[in-house]
């Protein structure tokens, strides 16, 4: 069993504690994260309500130079979303924007949401699918 698989295990069970602790040990044997690692362990905080630590494992993340996809940000947008966070979920998509990801309908329902909650009616009208209309 890899440390990919039990950390992704401990997210389905919403035991962010315990992803996290694996991560640490997995980096203590010296081996390497992938952007599959980074994204179980940012949807266990996802899951877990910790929009923090979800932050933080993705800054890890881009100090590592592992990119970043779709759903990466898709699990930031949502633990985001999850905490009230819209300021962070907006900030989220700007970077996604700027390093060329492009989103899906998931990206897309999720910052209508948080831009709905925000009051943020300016932005609300920037999101939009790159297909819609």
């Amino acid at each position: 069993i890899t440390y990919s698989t039990l950390i992704s295990a401990f997210e389905k069970e919403g035991q962010w504690e315990e992803a996290l602790k694996m991560f640490e040990v997995m980096k203590e044997d010296n081996v390497e994260p992938d952007t599959i690692t980074y994204n179980a362990l940012i949807s266990a905080c996802e899951k877990g309500g910790q929009w923090k630590e979800a932050l933080k494992v993705w800054e890890d993340m881009k100090e590592a130079g592992i990119p970043a996809n779709v759903i990466t940000y898709n699990a930031l947008v949502s633990a985001c979303e999850k905490g009230d966070q819209w300021e962070e979920a907006l900030k989220v998509w700007q970077q996604m924007k700027a390093v060329g990801v492009r989103g899906n309908a998931a990206t897309y329902r999720m910052l209508a949401r948080v831009s709905e909650r925000g009051s943020q009616w300016h932005t609300a009208r920037e999101i939009k699918a790159p297909d819609a209309r």
